[in-house]
Parts: structure tokens; C-alpha cells; sequence
């Protein structure tokens, strides 16, 4: 476009007003670098802006502002038509917002439902850890039981039911070297509330002489019923009776459930 085109066009004035894209304003200045009339219309402009301005004091007469506003306006009957927006592009517009909208539900969706399944593999993981801990220490438990019984150095004393309980049972294994008792107490019932199992070393002669070696505590949390009591120096007889929490001095003889002899 050559200078004087630029000048009849009314880019110009656009261009004073700041109402280009970048890339305009960019072509304009570069042509008024290369164009002193093109330079000239600019400053021109620039100028009959100014006074316009100024035109607006009341020492201005309404004459002097209609000469300047025909020098800006009226100059050139030429300026760049704006074409309104047609209704096809509002709704593409409308299209695009709603189709963004629908975008970023989705996503919110998708990555809600992902934090849900990561809280949701968490708990799963802290359950499968804790029922593999709880299992390991079964195995544990398993593996001591397993081992007392096989264990050809303990003697086994079978104890059956008395009186108060027939259908009950225990066995004791006692090492006689080293003095440790376990006590297999699972064909015993389920003790009453306030009250415990105690476990006695008999020695039958000359006289009957029990010697408590150890409560059954904490009976039902025992899964395997496999007790560990005190140390048995000596003993011709195994016996067990119910007794209030915390035990008795002496055995209650009406309350004894298994006996046996070694």
C-alpha cells in the first residue's frame, strides 16, 4: 500500500488511537519511517487530537471546535468498515464455551473419581497389611504350639474332667530338664465374667500340697489356647480350677475342672 493510500484510508487516525492489532501498529510504524508524509499525517493527527481536547474549555468557540473536529473526522470519508459479528459466530462461540464447560466436568470427574480410588486403595492397602501382620503372628503362635507338642523332651499329662465340668480337658507339657509348663487348655470352656483358670503342681504325698504355677489370662484373646505358665520343679499331679480374677492362696476343690497324674 503506498503512503498516500495509507493516509485516505483512515488507518492513520486508528492507528493514533491505539485501536490496531500489534502486527497494524508495527506495518504503520515502519511506513512512517520510510514515508516523512506519512510521518507528517500522523503528527498531524496527533495534533488535532491535542486541540480537540482543548476544545472543550469554554475560551474554545463552538466554531473553532467544529473546524477541528471536520479537520479529524470529516478529512477522509474513508475508514475501515467494522462488519458486525454474524449470528453463525456467536453460536460457534456459545459452542465452544458450552463443549469447554462439558471439558472440565469431565476432567473434575475423571480426577475426583481418581482420588477416590487412591483413598480407596490406601484403606484396602492398610487392611491387607494389618490382616497380614495379624496373620503372621498367627503363624507364630502355630508354630510355638507346634513346636511344644513335638517337642520328645516334654512330658505330656493328659487332664481330664471332674465333677463340675466331665466333658472338660487340658494337657500340660512340662520339660523336667529345663522346668517349663505349657498348658493346652482348648477343651475348657469359656471362663465366666470375674473369673479365671488357675493351674496347680500337686505333690500327692505324704500329703496333698498344691503350688499355683500360673493363671490362664486373657482366656478368649488366646486363639490358640496354648499358655505358658510358671516353672514346675517338681509335681505328681496337674490340676485346674476356676477362681476369681486375679486368683486363689489355695484351690477351690468344688470348682476343679481337670486333674491328671504325671
Amino acid at each position: 500500500m503506498e503512503a498516500q493510500e495509507y493516509i485516505d484510508s483512515g488507518i492513520l487516525e486508528l492507528y493514533v488511537y491505539g485501536l490496531l492489532t500489534e502486527t497494524e501498529n508495527l506495518e504503520i510504524a515502519e511506513m512512517a519511517k520510510k514515508s516523512p508524509e506519512v510521518e507528517q499525517e500522523i503528527i498531524s493527527i496527533e495534533k488535532a487530537i491535542v486541540a480537540l481536547s482543548s476544545s472543550f474549555s469554554p475560551f474554545h468557540s463552538v466554531a473553532n471546535f467544529e473546524k477541528i473536529k471536520a479537520r479529524l473526522e470529516l478529512k477522509h470519508g474513508k475508514v475501515v468498515e467494522m462488519k458486525p459479528a454474524s449470528n453463525w459466530t456467536q453460536y460457534v462461540g456459545w459452542a465452544a464455551a458450552v463443549l469447554l464447560l462439558l471439558g472440565l466436568g469431565y476432567q473434575t470427574l475423571e480426577l475426583t473419581k481418581t482420588k477416590e480410588a487412591i483413598t480407596a486403595f490406601g484403606t484396602e492397602k492398610s487392611k491387607i497389611e494389618k490382616d497380614y501382620a495379624f496373620l503372621g503372628e498367627q503363624n507364630k503362635e502355630i508354630t510355638k504350639s507346634l513346636t511344644i507338642v513335638r517337642d520328645i523332651k516334654n512330658t505330656g499329662v493328659t487332664l481330664g474332667g471332674q465333677a463340675v465340668s466331665p466333658t472338660s480337658f487340658a494337657k500340660v507339657y512340662w520339660n523336667k530338664e529345663t522346668k517349663t509348663t505349657y498348658i493346652d487348655a482348648a477343651g475348657l470352656p469359656k471362663p465366666p465374667k470375674g473369673m479365671v483358670y488357675q493351674v496347680w503342681a500337686l505333690k500327692l504325698s505324704p500329703v496333698l500340697t498344691p503350688t499355683s504355677i500360673g493363671l490362664l489370662s486373657d482366656f478368649e484373646g488366646n486363639s490358640q489356647k496354648i499358655f505358658s505358665v510358671d516353672r514346675t520343679n517338681e509335681a505328681e499331679a496337674f490340676g485346674i480350677t476356676l477362681e476369681p480374677a486375679g486368683g486363689s492362696l489355695t484351690p477351690t476343690m468344688e470348682q476343679l475342672y481337670t486333674l491328671g497324674k504325671v
